[in-house]
């Protein structure tokens, strides 16, 4: 049986494989070669031009939904609603009197500025965002984290930071989350970061990792905790949650 060529062009080609990527998390060289009808070698191709925009992350066989790695002023106006309404969620696990560790990124800020008032909270942070979220409302004991600023991630990183953390046990811990994935865990792109990340995990009673649906299904870099390391994960509703039915991580909607 012959071949009909495919008459898309590499650009409309390129279009349509984002879309089966924000759609399905992943997608399969060898599939998307049998639906085009091109060369497995034209995929391929295509692939590593997306992966070098920032628009996937190259696996073997395919590619995986790279998540968003842009910097913090502007993921701060990316999908506000349903940041906020992931944070109403998140703080619904916070009590009176808890010490919280809030890492940086916009999602958290969210989550700063839902913190109910006059319930003695102490909130450490390495992000200025988060701290001015909470400066000069009562109830509240801001420490800021010091070391070197980062303006994409929007938080102090570095040893100073980590050393800080080590010295400090909290309650709970809220990470900023570049994606999550249902068999390993949580993942991030940036080493001195990611380093950070750990020392908070590790320095708390409990992790909550608060993600859009689309980072349970994207990829980054580094492995920053296994999923034994996530005691609630809050998130909303889409196909890729049932992954995560089958753990003991207490799963929250927005």
């Amino acid at each position: 049986m012959n071949r009909v060529a495919d008459t898309t062009l590499p650009r409309e080609r390129a279009q349509l494989i984002v879309e089966r990527l924000q759609r399905d998390g992943r997608v399969v060289a060898a599939e998307l070669a049998a639906e085009f009808r091109v060369s497995e070698d034209s995929i391929r191709r295509d692939l590593r031009e997306l992966a070098a925009a920032g628009q996937c992350k190259r696996v073997y066989g395919g590619a995986l939904l790279a998540a968003n790695f842009a910097p913090l002023r502007q993921r701060d106006a990316q999908h506000i609603a349903r940041k906020q309404a992931l944070a109403r969620a998140a703080v619904s696990l916070v009590s009176p009197g808890q010490i919280l560790f809030i890492d940086a990124g916009s999602t958290n800020t969210q989550i700063a500025l839902a913190l109910p008032e006059r319930q003695d909270l102490t909130v450490i942070t390495n992000a200025p965002d988060v701290a001015n979220a909470l400066l000069g409302r009562p109830g509240f004991e801001v420490i800021l984290l010091g070391g070197r600023l980062h303006h994409r991630i929007g938080g102090a990183i570095g040893a100073q930071a980590v050393a800080q953390v080590r010295g400090i046990r909290a309650d709970l811990c809220f990470p900023g989350i570049c994606s999550v994935d249902a068999r390993s865990g949580i993942w991030t792109f940036d080493d001195e970061e990611n380093l950070l990340k750990q020392a908070m995990i590790q320095a708390s009673g409990e992790t909550v990792a608060v993600a859009t649906a689309e980072k349970l299904q994207a990829a980054a870099t580094h492995l920053t905790a296994g999923l034994e390391a996530v005691t609630h994960l809050v998130t909303e509703a889409s196909a890729a949650i049932d992954c995560f039915a089958r753990t003991n991580i207490n799963i929250v909607l927005a």
